[in-house]
């Protein structure tokens, strides 16, 4: 698939065999706080996805790898060098990058960003009680770095980062200071060094007193209060210090951008004295201008004193700034960094703006503005500028990144381009497709999207990259499973929510299209494009139900609409399904790619929790999260007409998983209970089905279950930490035939995979709630061929491929040909999308 920079392997060779696996796809969200993405000077971009700290390439638009080691939400990361060290960038093979949880801890990485290697460097000491909520530092040498971290409890620490530049070297931390700012705690902060000075450092915060609080320090690390900065109305959200700048002969000039709450931003200009002395300060004061600054406090750091004004005053957002950001400076020759004059400022009106002083008048004014106009969107919680100054990215309340870059020779023209996107919430269930071609999930963030490979249609034989192609279904309960109808007929799922009602989707024309531009493949036979009548799918006004788009009804509808006066109660506008040549953009995902609901089957007395279907797409079986026996029926619905068709009766509580046999003669169930249930089933007019057996398999809550493809063998995984392999004898009984090795942790994901018939050869995929995946071959056990069941480890992933939280499911590609070549989906409460290349002699 896409063996780029960052390609990571997980091999089982340490134990002497040759079966490895290989991150093929990462689908993940941003976590819905602010400061918790940066780009760094090494090209890749950090943010954080629940507990772990995701890198993507901007370049290629995919996540690269997911760091393990964090206990808490990630709130805030931190690249050394930054964007502004231009000066120590040079020739650097070696990055690092800090991370701040929610439950105060700080982790700092290595990142061998030639090479596409990344390291756990450290844990730094637990100097913070409660989350940290920003980062931020420079480089004051080669080897050196000072940065500063802000929590919930009051507290900013200086801290002392010593680095090897060499890729073989390390790195040491040390606590230089702390500073207790009182019962407001700051939530922003900025670090410079003090022009003129040699060794002084400037450190400027913002929090909840609607004050910038400015504190003067020498490398040492002793900080102490130089004044403060008053203005805004607001929290101060955001700060950003420039580097020196020389306006009008002057030296010396540190510009401070600040943005807040109150919808304003401010640029504060610190001249020093030695720039600001004499007749010039008088002759300003005597011509007073538009651009005239307003006079703010002096301090002194050092043997130099240094003015603070209000530079500007910038107004033009309509909702909370949450930050502003200088463009990163350039290198000239002579080793001399240039700082551009131009901010970027990201705000909840789901804008991001660009602010430039006008040429004539000096006055600031935003000279670029782009933004979302999904209407489910709430806006950005941040923007970054690309080290080069030609892309921009922000990112925004869905979890969701938008990347505009500037493709325009003669004039500015900024485009939207590629990024990876994900779930923002634990990922609870996912299926592939019938023919394999794509990968569907569900999610508590209330979304169902489609993961599928797109070809390059121009270079065919170009790099194969994975991207987010629909999202069928945007909900307003958070969704638990999903199943996809097999057999014959267009693309159709059935996926339930935290309610009582099941809902079935059927695929658009626009999505058929689409589809057939990713895979560059000819429709199937049974794709009659012809007879789908369904362009696509409008949102009502609740967000519950989707309604279909004909295609014969397109101009009428938007001419019917046209009359619907302000007071109408659904003045959503309608979608406009596209068939997508390149991969859709967020806007597009959000809003044209809905697929219409069909039908809804009501039946269940709680919130859906468990569904699936049979191999020949003729009964779908549901479960619903339950406290009685009378609740935790599971019903079987015709597909076609849609009826329920039989309530089976075996369980007191929540059914946790439930799988047919491949022949579709047995339908398994695990629940709660710690029982497991076997029905037999024929489909003759209804479905009668027969309990076949139940027992207590395990001592805690079983989570998953799956059969072997080739037999009527299959396994349970549950909360005791054990896989337990049983088969069904003589149609009327269930045998245990193993009981694997104790895991490490509970079992919470099984999927069975075969590979030969003749030996009843296959691997088991187990999931753990610690996020890690284990790989266990199974052959044998018939009773017919008198062989006795063998069972063994092949592989252990590494832990920088895995999960960092619960793995909810695992499912294989489903292949014709026995291929050496596997793939594995996975998907969990770490927010994230996983599919994985397995290869070897399994």
């Amino acid at each position: 698939m896409s063996p780029a920079a960052g390609e990571q392997l997980s091999g089982a060779h340490r134990e002497g065999r040759a079966v490895e696996a290989r991150r093929v796809f990462i689908g993940a969200g941003c976590n819905r706080v602010v400061n918790n993405v940066s780009w760094g000077a090494c090209g890749l971009v950090a943010f954080s996805t629940q507990n772990a700290v995701a890198l993507f390439s901007p370049l290629r638009g995919e996540i690269v790898t997911t760091l393990p080691g964090h206990k808490a939400p990630v709130n805030c990361t931190l690249w050394l060098p930054t964007k502004k060290d231009v000066l120590h960038v040079r020739g650097r093979e070696t990055h690092y990058l800090l991370s701040g949880s929610a439950d105060g801890t700080i982790m700092a990485w290595k990142i061998g960003s030639g090479k596409g290697e990344w390291f756990h460097a450290l844990q730094l000491p637990g100097m913070h009680k409660k989350g940290i909520t920003c980062l931020a530092g420079r480089m004051v040498s080669d080897t050196i770095a000072i940065f500063a971290s802000t929590s919930s409890d009051g507290i900013v620490v200086i801290w002392e980062m010593a680095i090897e530049p060499t890729t073989g070297g390390d790195c040491k931390v040390t606590c230089l200071h702390s500073l207790s700012v009182g019962l407001k705690p700051m939530v922003s902060l900025s670090l410079a060094v003090l022009p003129g000075q040699g060794g002084y450092l400037i450190l400027a915060m913002g929090g909840l007193d609607h004050k910038i609080h400015i504190y003067c320090g020498d490398k040492a690390g002793k900080f102490i209060k130089a004044c403060e900065l008053k203005g805004h109305s607001d929290w101060i959200r955001s700060l950003d210090f420039s580097l020196p700048v020389m306006m009008d002969g002057e030296r010396h000039n540190l510009f401070l951008v600040s943005s807040s709450q109150d919808r304003t931003i401010r640029i504060w200009k610190m001249t020093s004295e030695a720039a600001a002395s004499g007749s010039s300060l008088q002759l300003r004061k005597e011509t007073i201008e538009m651009t005239s600054y307003i006079e703010g406090p002096l301090f002194v750091a050092g043997s130099t004193s240094y003015q603070v004004s209000l530079e500007s005053l910038l107004v033009g957002h309509e909702d909370w700034v949450y930050s502003v950001e200088w463009q990163p400076p350039t290198l000239l020759t002579g080793d001399e960094a240039h700082q551009p004059m131009s901010i970027l400022s990201a705000s909840m009106d789901k804008m991001m703006m660009i602010w430039r002083p006008e040429k004539t008048t000096g006055l600031w004014i935003d000279s670029v503005t782009v933004g979302e106009l999904s209407h489910s969107a709430l806006g950005f919680y941040g923007g970054l500028w690309q080290p080069d100054g030609r892309s921009i990215l922000a990112h925004g309340y869905g979890g969701s990144f938008h990347m505009w870059r500037d493709v325009g020779l003669d004039s500015e023209n900024w485009q939207p381009q590629i990024v990876p996107s994900g779930h923002f919430a634990p990922v609870s269930d996912l299926t592939w497709a019938r023919s394999g071609q794509y990968l569907l999930s569900v999610s508590h963030d209330q979304t169902t999207r489609i993961f599928a490979p797109w070809r390059n249609q121009v270079n065919p034989g170009d790099m194969i990259y994975w991207r987010e192609i629909a999202r069928p279904q945007i909900h307003g309960h958070d969704l638990n499973c999903v199943t996809f109808i097999q057999g014959s007929g267009n693309h159709r799922f059935v996926s339930g929510a935290d309610e009582k009602v099941s809902r079935v989707f059927e695929a658009p024309l626009s999505f058929l299209k689409t589809l057939q531009q990713a895979t560059l493949l000819k429709p199937d036979i049974s794709e009659d494009f012809d007879n789908v009548q369904v362009l696509g799918a409008n949102m009502s006004a609740l967000g519950l139900s989707q309604k279909p788009i004909y295609t014969h009804g397109v101009k009428e509808s938007s001419i019917s609409n046209s009359n619907d006066g302000p007071d109408s109660m659904e003045t959503i506008p309608d979608a406009v399904p596209t068939v997508f040549t390149e991969p859709p953009v967020e806007d597009q995902l959000a809003w044209n790619t809905l697929w219409p609901e069909s039908h809804k089957l009501y039946g269940h007395g709680n919130e859906l929790f468990s569904i699936c279907c049979d191999y020949e797409g003729k009964l779908v079986a549901s479960s619903c999260k339950a406290q009685s026996a009378a609740v935790a029926e599971i019903w079987l619905w015709e597909v076609g007409t849609w009826k329920a068709v039989a309530r089976l009766q075996s369980h007191s509580l929540t059914v946790t998983q439930m799988e047919f046999s491949r022949n579709n003669a047995f339908l398994l169930s695990v629940s709660r209970d710690r029982h497991l249930s076997i029905f037999s089933i024929r489909k003759t007019g209804g479905a009668e089905h027969r309990l076949v057996a139940k027992l207590e398999a395990h001592k805690r809550i079983i989570w998953a279950c799956s059969w072997n493809p080739f037999g009527y063998e299959f396994a349970t995984g549950s909360r005791d930490k054990s896989v337990k392999i049983w088969c069904v004898e003589d149609a009327s009984s269930v045998k245990l035939l193993a009981t694997l090795p104790q895991f490490r942790d509970s079992v919470t994901a099984l999927a069975w995979m075969g590979r030969d018939r003749a030996s009843n050869a296959g691997i088991v995929a187990a999931g753990m709630d610690n996020g890690l995946i284990e790989l266990w071959s199974v052959s044998g056990g018939r009773a017919s061929s008198g062989t006795q069941l063998s069972v063994a480890c092949v592989l252990r992933f590494d832990p920088l491929l895995c999960h960092v939280s619960t793995v909810h499911r695992l499912r294989w590609r489903c292949s014709t040909d026995e291929k050496s070549t596997l793939e594995l989906a996975s998907c969990g409460a770490d927010h994230t999308v996983r599919v994985f290349e397995v290869c070897g002699s399994i």
